[in-house]
Order: C-alpha cells, then structure tokens, then sequence
C-alpha cells in the first residue's frame, strides 16, 4: 500500500516572512500609537488647544477744549469709518484679494501711493518675473558673500519698467487699499477709509463683512474747531490716523504704552496737554490659536475719552480784539510808508493770576501764486517773535535805577541832547528841560532814561567827551530787567516759547540804546507779563492758557466737574521797594490820564482810568521780504503797554506793531488798538454784568411767583378746612 503523499503548503515561505514583517510594523504602529496616547496624550492635547493672548489698546476720542465762560472751542466730530484688523500670520496674498473685494465697494484716494509702492506690488503679484529681474551671477554673489538679499531686491526694484508698474484706476485702488492694511499691526484695527464714507459705501461694507476678513465699520473722529480759524494755531494740531506717532517722539510714546498708529497731539495746546486729553484707551484681550485666529475676546477696560480743558481765553474778547486788529492793518496799509507793516499782536491777561485772556496775532500774507492777499492768524507770534520795544520797557529802566542808586525818586535831570565824542548826538523827540522822573514817564523821555544809564555804568557825562562805561553795566540792567520777564521765557504753558535775542556790542552808546528799548528784543508776552508785574505790585506772575481741568463725563453735551484748577504761579518777586513800584505807577497813569502825557488823547476821556505807557523803536525791517534789499531796511516798531482801572487792576495789555511805517513820524496804530480793546473790555464787563442783573431779577420773579403760589394753595387749604367744619 503506496504512501499517501504530503500535502504541501500554497503559501510560499517569503510570503509568510512578509507577512510576519507586516505583523511586527503594525504591532510597532500599535505600540507607538499606544506611547503617544497614554504617555504623551495629555502633552499634544495640550499643544492643540494651545492659545496666545494678547491684549490691544484702541484709542478713544480726545478731550474737549472751552474758553473761560465755558463757550465750546474744540470738539470731536463722530465719522464714519472702515477699518482693518489683520490677525497674526496673514498672508500679503490674503490681504491683496480682500483689498480687491473692498475696492469694488468703495472708493478709495489714490494720491498717497508712491512709485516704490507699485513696485513693490508688483514684486508681490508677478514673483516669477521679479526673479527673472536678477541673473544668476548676482545670486552667485550673494551665496559667495558679495552682496546680501537685500542688494538683490534693490536691483528688481531698478529693473521694474515703468510699463510695467502701470495701473489701471481700479489696480489703484486696490493698491490703496492693501497699503492701508498693510501699515497695521496685528490685531490692531487700522483705520482705512475715515473721510468722506457716504452712506451707500458704509452700508455696502456692512453687507459685505462676510466676504471681508478683518474689515469692519466703526466710528472715528475728527478735530471739529468751533471758531473756525481763530486761535487755532495756539490751540495745536493732533496727527491723523495716517501719521500715527511722530517719528521724532516714538521712543517717547511706545514706552507710555502708545500704539504706533495712536493720534496725538503735534503742538503747542494739545501737545503740551496730551496726557491730559489722550483720555484712557479701552483695553481688549484677544485670544489666538496657533493659527492667528481670535477665538475669544474679552473688554478688560471700557476706556474713556480725555479729560477736558477750561481755557482762560474770553473768546468774545479774543474775537473782538482780533476784528480790531483785522481793521487796523487794512486802514494803516493806505497810508504812505507802510510798505514794511504786515503784523500786529495784542496780549491781555489778568496781572493778579497770570491768566491770559486774550492772545491775539494777525499777519498779512501774500499768495505766491495767486498774489492775492489775506489776513491770517499769527496769534503763536506772541511767543515765537521778538522786536525792539522801544519806550514800553522804560517803566524797568526807572525801577532799575532806583534799586541801583543811579537814581531816587524824585531825581532831576536836564532833558537835551547828549553828546558823546565819536557818536550821534542822542535825545528825546523834544527837549524838556528839567524834568522829574514821573514827567519823564509821562513825555516819555530819552535822555532821562540814558541819564540813569549812566549813573548805573558809573560813567561822567561830558559834552562832547567819551563815556567810559563800566562793561557789567549790560549785566546789570539785563539781570534787573529779566525780574520783569523781559528777556527770559516767560514760563507760559505753551512749548517752543522764545527769549528774544540780545545785542552783543558793549559800546556805551548800545548801553543808552538798552535803556530805551531799542537794542535787545523782547516777545508780546513778555512785554505783557513785565506790565503786569507793575500793575499788581511786584509780582511776576507765570501767564498760562490753562484755568481747569474737567473730569469727562458720559452725556456728551455736559461738563464733568472740576479734576483740578490751575493755581497762579508767582516766578519771582521785584527786588524792588513798594513805594518805587507806586511811584512808577503813578508815572504811568499820567501817561493816559493827564494832559501832555503820550497816551493822553487816546484815554483822558474815558469812563474809566488806565496806566500806560508808549513806544516807538528805530529799527530794521527783517520780515519775510527781508532778501530783497541789499542793504538793512529802517523802519520803526511802536507799542503800548497798561493796565486797567489804574488804581485796581484787573487787566493788562500789550500791543506790538512792528516795521509800522518808515520815517520818524507815522500813524498811532498802537495807541488806537489799545484805546478800542479797553473799550470793548469794559463794554463787555458791563454787558455781563447787566445780564446777570437780569438772571438774578427772573430768579426774583420766579421765586416770588411760586411763593405766591404757595401762599394762595395755603389760603385755599384753609378755607376748604373752614368749610368741611
């Protein structure tokens, strides 16, 4: 019986090797699965929902700015915005299609677009053709230290035809657009479009949102100036959204928590105020993933807008002042000899708190193009300006001669003509004779100022004979005269505030030209702030525009109370003796308030009493046409300076007409605007005064009336008593 043969197997033996391989990699598989589960589950899950906060700063609307009486002077004006908030790791591709749907819903300017710009869209759009721009030897050279990436793109930057940076109106647009996202930062919304937004454009958008990415509708807000033009260069300018922070600043910002695109103040006001009118920027954090997306949001501050300022402006006042100006200019420009005269500046505040309650500037300008000629406001002339004074400033001289011993109270000089050897002779306008100092005040005397020159220098007058003068003398009258604020900063709450500029020549003559007010130069203000130290007895007092400083509140309309007031500042004190200063004052009302005195005819008939005090300066042109002229141009500066009533004051002023005409005699511009705002002053006061009679009479009619009511609900509740019983 034959043996059954054994079965053999279908299966080759490679194949069940392969089969086993598989068994071990899929058991490895199985394993490592196993590991990343149990061992490493918690750690990849972790890295998964992983998140990044970050929190944003938006800027909230500025404070507002009202004048003393609480009259609106700068306001937020709500627009209409589109906005663009580009989460972290967006792609400039992804950002180019969203700014080609935006730019078929809205229009968009085009003017800031630069040729590198286009370029560099370009580069982005076409990044084939933009590599063929470079050869391979120059990328040869970059791998061989030669030249750097950048070298590179400089080099297609150069090679881009102009042909081929030609855009179509729409491509513009785009470009525009894209531009604007660009120059955001991440999750910071960038305002796009914020002028001009019509109704349509904001409700398209709004439609769209959608469709668009990171674009948003919100409300933004623009400087709104009541008064139009007026003040509006002392009260400064805030940068726009496109701005941001001003490059000069940025260090100084960024570390006070700004953001690059914030909007802040430029100048003067608003920047000398900015952390007070920035307000408190509402505070988001957003949640990222991984990816850049926000998935959560929370408001960890609401924010709130800035805090407001209370001006120590009287806008009615610095309206009025400015109309009187304005009408000066073009009656002074009519006459001969006024070729020279473009500017005018009339400072007034109160001597006792240093608040400036008019500050007021008016140039004319000529349109290059045009050559058309309009009146603008100069009022920043007041501080960033100086001219010889001439004899406004005399008033120190005195006080500095008596503090010195070059004189007393009382001290008579003969008033004619001084000769000096090797000089012009050197006088008054007329010669008076013996006269006193309170005369000299009043005719406004030279030689009595360049007497007491002398007497400070130590010199001997001889006719005819040189003056050796002590050189110190200069320091003397310099330092004597800065007590006043003449020739010093003033200390005003306003920045890029000048000093003036002093001579450096030390010849005697130059010393009895100081003397006069016809060799240093001195600002508006500074006129104004050493006149008040006179009026008030003494006190230099620092001028601020600033009189509060208001808590914002949540109805838009009303005023938030009082965060903190703006005390007066005493910079120093006259190291003068009272009765000196009474003496000089009463030199200076007899200026305005008695016969023969240069203020006289403008004031002797007043309801009310000034003290004042007149100048005329010989000097030379040096305005805008200044290099038209070979050779220095004479002309003559005049000015005035007083207070109000003489025996109490409450307001002082300057008034400064430079290059006022040509030749020694001329129109009396500045006496003439010193007569009318003291007019308009007072006038004004007794308008105030007469509506607040009137108030105080309705409240008296008012509260009589519900008395009376009263009275007759009394009477009628007694009689109905009398008739139940």
């Amino acid at each position: 019986m034959n043996k059954k043969k054994k079965k053999k197997t279908h299966v080759p033996f490679r194949l069940n090797i392969l089969f086993f391989l598989v068994f071990v990699l899929f058991s490895a598989l199985i394993l490592r699965l196993g590991v990343v589960q149990i061992v490493y589950g918690d750690d990849y899950r972790r890295e998964i929902e992983r998140t990044e906060e970050v929190t944003v700063n938006n800027s909230v609307p500025r404070g507002k700015m009202y004048d003393r009486n609480l009259k609106l002077m700068v306001d937020n004006q709500p627009l209409d915005a589109i906005t663009y908030t580009r989460k972290q790791g967006t792609k400039p591709v992804e950002m180019v299609e969203t700014a080609e749907k935006l730019a078929k819903l809205i229009e968009k300017d085009t003017d800031k677009v630069t040729e590198r710009d286009k370029k560099d869209f370009w580069i982005m759009n076409n990044p084939k053709l933009a590599e063929k721009k470079v050869t391979s030897k120059e990328r040869k050279k970059v791998e061989e230290g030669e030249l750097k990436e950048s070298d590179l793109y400089k080099l297609q930057l150069d090679r881009i035809t102009e042909d081929e940076i030609k855009l179509s109106d729409k491509d513009l647009e785009t470009l525009a657009i894209y531009r604007e996202f660009a120059s955001g930062y991440a999750l910071t919304p960038q305002i796009v479009k914020n002028k001009k937004v019509t109704k349509e454009e904001f409700a398209r958008v709004s439609e769209n949102l959608d469709s668009l990415p990171g674009v948003d509708i919100s409300t933004d807000w623009d400087r709104f100036y009541t008064y139009n033009k007026t003040l509006k260069s002392v009260l400064g300018k805030v940068s726009s959204s496109e701005e941001g922070l001003p490059s000069e600043s940025l260090n100084y910002y960024l570390a006070r928590d700004y953001s690059r695109n914030d909007r802040v103040g430029k100048s003067y006001i608003e920047l000398q105020y900015e952390d007070i009118l920035q307000g408190q920027k509402a505070k988001v954090k957003n949640v990222t993933d991984k990816s850049g997306n926000v998935v959560d949001s929370e408001v960890i501050s609401e924010g709130q807008r800035g805090k407001d300022l209370i001006l120590t402006v009287d806008m009615d006042l610095q309206l009025a002042t400015e109309e009187i100006i304005e009408k000066q200019l073009i009656a002074k420009k009519k006459l001969g000899n006024t070729k020279f005269l473009d500017r005018a500046f009339v400072v007034m505040m109160d001597p006792d708190t240093g608040e400036v309650l008019t500050m007021a500037g008016k140039k004319i300008e000529k349109d290059s193009k045009t050559g058309k000629s309009s009146i603008e406001d100069f009022a920043l002339g007041n501080i960033t300006t100086s001219y010889t004074m001439g004899s406004a400033v005399k008033g120190a001289t005195v006080l500095t001669g008596y503090q010195q011993g070059a004189i007393q109270p009382g001290t008579v000089f003969y008033d004619t003509k001084l000769k000096i050897k090797g000089t012009k002779a050197k006088g008054s306008y007329s010669n008076f004779g013996n006269i006193n100092d309170l005369t000299a005040l009043k005719v406004s005397s030279n030689v009595y100022m360049f007497r007491t020159a002398i007497n400070i220098a130590g010199a001997h007058y001889v006719p005819n004979e040189p003056l050796n003068i002590r050189s110190s003398a200069f320091s003397t009258m310099r330092n004597s005269f800065s007590q006043f604020g003449l020739g010093v900063r003033t200390g005003i709450d306003l920045p890029n505030e000048m000093s003036g500029f002093k001579g450096s020549e030390t010849s005697p003559g130059k010393l009895l030209d100081l003397a006069i007010g016809q060799y240093d130069t001195y600002t508006p203000m500074q006129l104004a702030q050493y006149v008040s130290s006179i009026a008030n007895g003494g006190n230099r007092m620092k001028p601020h525009m600033v009189k509060e400083i208001r808590d914002p509140v949540d109805n838009n309309e009303d005023l938030g109370p009082v965060a903190e007031d703006v005390s007066p500042t005493v910079m120093n004190r006259l190291d003068m003796k009272e009765d000196w200063i009474k003496r000089v004052q009463s030199g200076f009302e007899k200026v305005s308030m008695e016969q023969g005195g240069t203020a006289y005819r403008f004031f002797g008939n007043k309801p009310y009493t000034v003290a004042a005090k007149t100048g005329t300066a010989e000097a030379f042109y040096d305005g805008p046409d200044r290099a038209k002229f070979s050779e220095p141009q004479d002309t003559m500066n005049i000015t005035m300076v007083g207070y109000a009533p003489a025996k109490n004051p409450e307001v002082a002023f300057a008034v400064v007409v430079p290059w006022a005409y040509q030749g020694h005699t001329g129109h009396d511009m500045s006496k003439e605007i010193g007569r009318d705002i003291m007019d308009t002053y007072f006038k004004l006061k007794k308008e105030r005064a007469k509506k607040e009679t009137n108030k105080d009479a309705e409240k008296s009619t008012d509260l009589k009336v519900e008395n009376g009511k009263d009275v007759q609900k009394d009477q009628a509740e007694v009689r109905k008593s009398q008739e139940n019983e």
